[in-house]
């Protein structure tokens, strides 16, 4: 009778033993989970946020020199450009699988129009691969509803040797042409804004 009554005694303290063994490894997962919760559809992380930031400034920076009309300063703020495009955390944004999608493949088409850009011979030509980059960037920012600071959409009419159109972004209101730029004869104020992207979270 008494080694039965220890026998249970035993089995007693094992199962106490064995449940606060598992309620806390239970509690620490749940721990974990609040600690890194899984990202929500259509959210956005701050280290995404970073990496468009990052990418717009380097797009800036790339449009002041064409502005400034700056050639060595062009090619490396290209190669800076193509760095943060390469950079951009995808990983970091949850959305429906058809816009991320649409978002990576725009940014893809990115680095090939500014290897176009270093690689053309002529101011004219390389502010066309401009216009196009930046028709890309405007798509991307526009798709992933970037909720930093407000984007600029610009135009100038008359941007090229044939009048076409020419786009920028700009993160002021302030009207600075890359295409005609400061040290060119004509009219480097040619610009208006068409479209400001002003995101805000959840929408």
């Amino acid at each position: 009778m008494r080694k039965a009554f220890l026998l249970i005694v035993v089995l007693a303290l094992a199962l106490g033993v064995t449940y606060l063994v598992l309620h806390k490894s239970d509690s620490d997962s749940n721990k974990a989970v609040e600690k890194d919760p899984a990202l929500l559809v259509g959210s956005k992380t701050s280290a995404f946020n970073r990496s468009i930031a990052g990418v717009l400034t380097a797009y800036f920076e790339l449009s002041d020199a064409f502005f400034n009309s700056d050639s060595s300063r062009i090619s490396a703020s290209a190669k800076n450009l193509n760095v943060a495009v390469d950079s951009i955390r995808f990983d970091q944004f949850k959305a429906d699988s058809s816009l991320i999608l649409t978002a990576v493949t725009v940014a893809q088409s990115i680095p090939a129009e500014i290897v176009g850009l270093i690689g053309e011979k002529t101011m004219e030509q390389k502010k066309r691969e401009f216009n196009m980059i930046t028709a890309d960037l405007y798509s991307l920012v526009r798709a992933v509803k970037y909720d930093g600071n407000v984007i600029y959409y610009m135009s100038c009419a008359t941007a090229f040797e044939d009048s076409t159109e020419g786009n920028w972004l700009s993160k002021t209101t302030d009207i600075s042409n890359p295409y005609s730029g400061k040290n060119k004869p004509g009219t480097p104020d040619c610009g208006e804004i068409k479209d400001s992207l002003r995101f805000r979270t959840g929408e």
